[in-house]
């Protein structure tokens, strides 16, 4: 086996197959599939992923592998097969498959470097030219950016005279530390002591030391342990007394924090009923899915556990998705807690190289359970034998650059060629989950009572177009305000959740309630401040925003948005004793911090814990009696067919962070539309019953779980250009679709511009096409040329979860 097929490092249509290249002599045996290799693509040296050995190829004249970039294959066989999987599932290159299982860390960096060419004459080279290369042989890339000579270094290498040099580099390096070991036996580390002058106590010190304890020791432990420096180390190395070396080590996201270990709880028979037909599937190494429903609070989390335990047991291993935003120090206590060192945990609030360290112990098989977002999906595992996805109903599952992939069809993948479960678990799971397993796609396990029986919080909804009538201007009902004061003399914690997601300002009568929304696709219409036009974002309907309500002829029609600090500037103001920790995207971003707010509020350092989005999963703290939620609607009027569903999901889900524990617990909602049922519905929160409403509302407009959905996204600097190539597009499509399908389009994007680049799209949807991902690729590949200009972007989702 001579010849390798590598995939290289080039996103084209031209380059997205497999090429031969020779295995140099001193590298036979050494080249194995699923290694990094760098390898010489026209005149540079790019990156590139052994897919496979072979004897011989049809092309004579081959060029050789410069060099492997990893001692062992970084893809395993199956991930490699995974690889083509998404590719086609996606319509992504290859590379960007490959690419998008491994840490970021192990994406490579290139860096470019100028060298003057050999047959340069130095002399005849512009001033500015040969003062860069005075005392040097090559600059780098940034240094000509930074000196603002590109241009005439430009000119030189179109002579002939400067080469630019592609060199691959490694983005992390491994962690390393230094030890200090005896390099002598007991015998002459003894004697050497008995021969030490009187005044070299410190030498005598450490010989002392290793003559208690010959393992190595870190030389920085050393140092503090024994005061010395290391000019005392260094003579006795070299006396050849002491010997040192450099050791790898990982590392640690956690610090010096200690887990303590927890054992498994006893089931309740409900409990026990859903875990049965898992642990059934794991013994009869059967491939199935289960849809795990369960309240909140009603222990998913138990069931997990046990069923990962059931699978360790068999030496197999077990990788847990958690949505990023619920990753919090309690959840990984809990894996942590019960399977100590064998996790690895993989989250966006880690360290390249902490990341990397993480990765490298699942690929060494130091672990046997992974817990991560969204890409630890592809941890490199080789006997899987369960996956499970929490949340399962999380829009952060779907990633929205390419490949977009959705995790859950990534785990059913994966786990259909280990033969192994799939257990996706939530208390209120998307619809196309639940429709599933009413079909008997997916399996259907029920937890419908809290742990401990404990009834679920009472949840009372504010109208607040009510409190203007009344004349309360303020953010806050006056109930909400009440209650928030009744807690604050108990003792008691708040969480006030604002719901801040999609930031698109929608109009709204105050009076009434009432949304303008676009006659044709049942969707709000949204406020463009710029030409004080309302638009919908489907079908390009537009409208003059009017000055008094169509409904109720009041003038208090207006546009809606409300941010995080001024609801804490607000509370100031009236509530000034109560302490406050806000948790937004503004107080997060520093590595840690998220942590630290959630334990200085658990601490009991605040009495009211403010926030967005990141406060609605996961948090399990016994003395929160009061959850306020202070606008319902921003997300019921968004431009998109699934805004009612996630409205009923974030909304049940904050309710259950109330009264968890002992204390009862209590929820209001500020709404301006009671009557809506997503509203309403979280409110008792009765999934079912908005499962049946919601169904109806998307069999009458076609859209997911009856039809499935692809969106083509143009984007060009000249307006007329994305719409004709849209037009093309969306003909194109519609002549290679049966009658059944439907195809909307072209409309402008409902954010038509970024980086004035103008975005139109066509949106497709259907119930069985077959050629509908040829036609797709054709489409692109049709544009290829145009696109790798960098004058068109075109971009093609096959599931999209935002359609922005």
């Amino acid at each position: 086996m001579n010849i390798a097929s590598v995939i290289v490092d080039v996103p084209a249509k031209q380059t997205d197959r497999a090429f031969d290249y020779k295995i140099p002599g001193h590298l036979a045996g050494v080249i194995q599939p699923g290694m990094r290799v760098i390898v010489p693509f026209g005149p540079r040296k790019i990156q590139g992923f052994v897919t496979g050995l072979k004897t011989e190829s049809e092309f004579s004249q081959l060029k050789s592998i410069a060099e492997p970039m990893d001692l062992n294959p970084v893809l395993n066989q199956e991930l490699l097969s995974l690889g083509d999987w998404l590719t086609e599932k996606t319509l992504c290159y290859k590379i960007s498959a490959y690419q998008a299982m491994l840490p970021a860390a192990l994406k490579a960096k290139y860096e470019k470097k100028l060298v003057l060419a050999e047959k340069a004459d130095r002399v005849a080279l512009p001033e500015k030219v040969q003062t860069l290369f005075e005392n040097t042989e090559a600059i780098t890339w940034d240094e000509a950016v930074k000196d603002g000579t590109l241009s005439l270094l430009q000119k030189e290498a179109t002579n002939g005279n400067i080469d630019i040099i592609y060199q691959v580099k490694e983005r992390v390096k491994k962690k390393k530390v230094k030890q200090v070991f005896p390099a002598a036996d007991r015998n002459g580390l003894a004697e050497y002591i008995e021969k030490l002058p009187a005044n070299a106590t410190k030498q005598k010190e450490v010989l002392e030391y290793f003559l208690q304890d010959d393992s190595p020791i870190e030389q920085k432990e050393l140092f503090s342990f024994l005061r010395i420096t290391s000019s005392t180390i260094k003579g006795l190395i070299q006396k050849g007394l002491l010997g040192q070396k450099e050791v790898e080590i990982y590392r640690n996201p956690f610090g010096d924090r200690e887990f303590k270990r927890t054992e498994p709880l006893p089931l309740t028979e409900e409990q026990r009923k859903a875990i049965i037909p898992i642990l059934n599937s794991i013994e009869e190494k059967r491939h199935g899915t289960f849809l795990l429903y369960g309240v909140t609070g009603s222990g998913k989390t138990e069931v997990y556990l046990q069923s990962i335990q059931r699978v360790l047991q068999d030496g197999k291993e077990a990788i847990v998705l958690v949505p990023e935003i619920s990753l919090t120090p309690q959840m990984v206590n809990r894996f942590k807690g019960r399977f100590g060192d064998q996790v690895a945990v993989m989250h966006s609030g880690l360290s390249a190289g902490e990341k990397y360290d993480e990765w490298r112990k699942i690929q060494r098989k130091e672990v046997k359970v992974v817990v991560g977002a969204r890409s630890a999906i592809f941890a490199p595992f080789e006997n899987l034998g369960i996956v499970i996805i929490d949340e399962e109903h999380e829009t952060s599952y779907k990633q929205e650059e390419n490949p977009r992939y959705h995790a859950r069809d990534v785990a059913i993948e994966r786990a259909g060629k280990y033969k192994c479960p799939v257990v996706l678990g939530s208390a209120t799971p998307s619809l196309e989950s639940f429709a599933r397993a009413h079909k008997g796609v997916y399996q259907l396990l029920s937890l419908p009572k809290r742990m401990n029986n404990q009834s679920l919080p009472s949840v009372e909804i504010i109208d607040m177009r009510e409190e203007l009538r009344e004349g309360n201007r303020s953010m806050f009902s006056r109930v909400l305000l009440d209650k928030i004061k009744d807690r604050l003399e108990k003792k008691e914690q708040i969480v006030l959740f604002l719901n801040k997601r999609g930031h698109s300002s929608f109009v709204m009568c105050r009076d009434c309630g009432y949304v303008i929304n676009c006659p044709h696709c049942d969707i709000s219409l949204t406020y463009h401040r710029f030409n004080q036009q309302m638009k919908c974002h489907y079908c390009g309907y537009e409208a003059s925003v009017p000055n008094t309500c169509p409904e109720c002829e009041s003038e208090h029609i207006r546009y809606f948005g409300t941010g995080t600090q001024k609801v804490e500037e607000e509370l100031a103001k009236v509530l000034p004793e109560a302490k406050v920790i806000r948790m937004d995207v503004d107080t997060t971003s520093r590595k840690g911090s998220h942590e630290k707010l959630l334990d200085q509020f658990q601490e009991g350092h605040a009495d009211i814990l403010l926030g967005t989005q990141m406060i609605a999963k996961g948090l399990d703290f016994p003395n929160i009696t009061l959850v306020g939620v202070l606008s319902a609607d921003t997300m019921l009027h968004l431009p998109d067919f699934r805004s009612s569903e996630k409205t009923f999901q974030l909304l049940t889900q904050v309710s259950g962070r109330a009264g968890r524990h002992e204390l009862e617990g209590e929820v209001i909602i500020q709404t301006y539309t009671p009557e809506h049922y997503s509203v309403e519905l979280s409110g008792e929160q009765d999934y079912d019953k908005f499962y049946e409403r919601e169904m109806m509302v998307r069999k009458i407009h076609r859209y997911p779980p009856f039809y499935y959905i692809s969106l083509v996204t143009v984007s060009h600097e000249e307006l007329m250009k994305s719409v004709s190539v849209t037009e093309k597009i969306t003909q194109y499509i519609q002549s290679r679709l049966s009658a059944e399908s439907i195809v909307l389009g072209p409309v402008a994007s409902p954010i038509p511009r970024i980086n004035n680049r103008y975005r139109y799209q066509c949106l497709i949807k259907y119930k069985r096409e077959p050629e509908l991902g040829r036609a797709l690729k054709k489409v692109l590949d049709n544009y290829q040329h145009e696109i790798a200009a960098g004058g068109l972007a075109i971009s093609v989702d096959l599931n999209p979860y935002i359609l922005m």
